[in-house]
Order: C-alpha cells, then sequence, then structure tokens
C-alpha cells in the first residue's frame, strides 16, 4: 500500500515539478525524495512520472492519482484534527498562511500576545499572495489564513476581523494633484502608482477607492509595498495605502504626506479556513486575539 510520505512527496513534486525543490521543500535528501517516488509507482503499479534531465512531467494517470491523493491527505489530517478538538485550544501545530501587505503591520503586535496566551501554540508562518495561500488550504498544506476580504474562494468559511481603511499618499511637494482639492474625477494620465498583477491589494485599492479611470494608473507597477512606496517618495506619481501600514510607521523619514480618504473606501480584514474544519473554533478565537492587538 502506498504510505502516507510517499503521497505528500508526489504532491509536492506536483506543486515544484522539480525533485531537487520539492525535496527540499519536504526537507529530505534528493535520493530519498527520488527513491520515494519509485517505491510509490512499484506500489500502484503505474508511471506517474516522466522524466528527463531538464523537466519533470506528471503524467495523465498521475494527475488523477494527484486528485484523489489529495482526498487522502484531507481525510487524515481531519482525522488529525478531530483528535484535537477536545485538547487544549491553539496548542500543537498550526500553519498560518498570510499575504505580504498584512503580515509586517499585524504580526510584530499580535505575536507576543499569542504566545503569551497560548504557550503551546506551534505557530508557523507562510507568507505569500493570496492565490498561492489559498491554493495551499485547499491542498491541507496551510490550516488557516489571514487575508483581505473579499477573494473569490469556494469549500471555505470566513470570519471578519475589522475594515482597514485607504489613505491618499503622496509627496509633499507633488504637482501630480491638489491634495487640498483632491478628486478622483480629476486625476492626470498615468499618475496613480499600484502594485502589480497578483497583489489583492491593487484590487482592493481600485474598488475602494472607486478608480474607474483606468487611463489614470500608471503602467509601471510595483512589486512589494515598500518599492511602492519609494516610487511615491520620488515623486513618480499617488498611490493609495492602508491604515494598518501608516500606523506601523513605514512612512517615518520619507517625504510622503497622507489623507484620508472618504469613509466606505477600506479593505476588510479576515479569516478563512477549509469548510468543515474540527479547527474552526480555535481559529475564530485566534481571530479575536488577532482582533484585540492589531
Amino acid at each position: 500500500m502506498p504510505t502516507l510520505r510517499q503521497l505528500r512527496y508526489f504532491l509536492a513534486l506536483l506543486e515544484h515539478g522539480h525533485f531537487g525543490r520539492a525535496a527540499s521543500a519536504c526537507s529530505v535528501s534528493q535520493p530519498a525524495f527520488s527513491h520515494a517516488i519509485r517505491e510509490l509507482e512499484d506500489n500502484l503499479g503505474s508511471q506517474l512520472v516522466d522524466r528527463t534531465q531538464r523537466s519533470v512531467t506528471i503524467t495523465a494517470t498521475g494527475q488523477d492519482i494527484a486528485a484523489q491523493a489529495r482526498l487522502c491527505i484531507q481525510d487524515v489530517d481531519a482525522l488529525i484534527e478531530m483528535s484535537r478538538a477536545g485538547s487544549e485550544p491553539l496548542s500543537g501545530k498550526l500553519v498560518l498562511g498570510v499575504i505580504p501587505t498584512i503580515a509586517p503591520f499585524i504580526l510584530p503586535r499580535v505575536l507576543p500576545a499569542l504566545h503569551k496566551q497560548h504557550p503551546e501554540l506551534q505557530l508557523f508562518l507562510q507568507e505569500e499572495k493570496t492565490a498561492v495561500i489559498y491554493e495551499r488550504l485547499l491542498k491541507g498544506s496551510i490550516d488557516v489564513l489571514l487575508l483581505a476580504l473579499p477573494w473569490p474562494m469556494r469549500s471555505t468559511e470566513t470570519c471578519d476581523l475589522f475594515q482597514d481603511p485607504f489613505h491618499l499618499a503622496y509627496h509633499r511637494n507633488t504637482q501630480l494633484i491638489d491634495p487640498e482639492n483632491f478628486s478622483l474625477n480629476r486625476l492626470t494620465a498615468e499618475s496613480v502608482m499600484l502594485l502589480e498583477d497578483g497583489h489583492c491589494l491593487r484590487d482592493h485599492a481600485l474598488s475602494a477607492c472607486r478608480i474607474n479611470r483606468t487611463d489614470s494608473i500608471n503602467r509601471f507597477a510595483a512589486s512589494s509595498l515598500q518599492t511602492l512606496l519609494e516610487m511615491v517618495n520620488a515623486d513618480l506619481g499617488v498611490t493609495f495605502i492602508p491604515e494598518m501600514a501608516i500606523n506601523s510607521g513605514m512612512l517615518k523619514g520619507t517625504r510622503i504626506k497622507t489623507r484620508p480618504m472618504a469613509k466606505g473606501n477600506s479593505r476588510k480584514i479576515g479569516m478563512a479556513w477549509r469548510k468543515g474544519s474540527a479547527r474552526a473554533e480555535e481559529f475564530r478565537l485566534l481571530g479575536e486575539i488577532i482582533r484585540q492587538h492589531a
């Protein structure tokens, strides 16, 4: 019979598409990893992987096996969650996925309090874009997400924590806008700098701040919030940043000034986990701690 370790290794190979990277992600040597995949193929009597010197291709049978393997892993994880349901809440291992436009602003305040209240909790963090951590949540490698909502998700439950208002950010001497009489309808061409596609902060800023004129958005985009603010500090454009970034002291030492947007121009911070998780009450408790200290 296939082992759980073999199935987890195979799913890692599917995710990374490379034996070396998949082995590293599983904290095992590449020879041992390759041997486990060979054993899995022998046990199942099917070739799951086409191997060449430069690439790895999962066969059609391998794709079908991977889909069933995910269900097996999820069932085993659910079994473990059920066994933990009667134990001390927020104890043992918990993997939290969090997006980069939240992690550095919330976690430094939350983690000390969380450790003090629940010293038996072994918290592991994975910081990535929303699409990445959501996919890992569905695959079972992440337990719960801390993210900005809304985001299109299936097979999940969510919990709203708080609103994070947007502020207009601009160089104190900018000529791109008139800060005292700012209006979204008066934005000049390519005057708005945003994060690149794939960052939910870009989509939430466009939606919450009601930016309908696409010609006002600069074709150059930043890969991180820090880079975005560097662009604004050089007066290459204006942008919209969440209040938690301002409260973090991120603007100290810059020539950037901010002004609050109209009421309602905000993103919603919340949590998400797999629907039916036995640890749902634990996740809500974690959310309450985050809400208190963030």
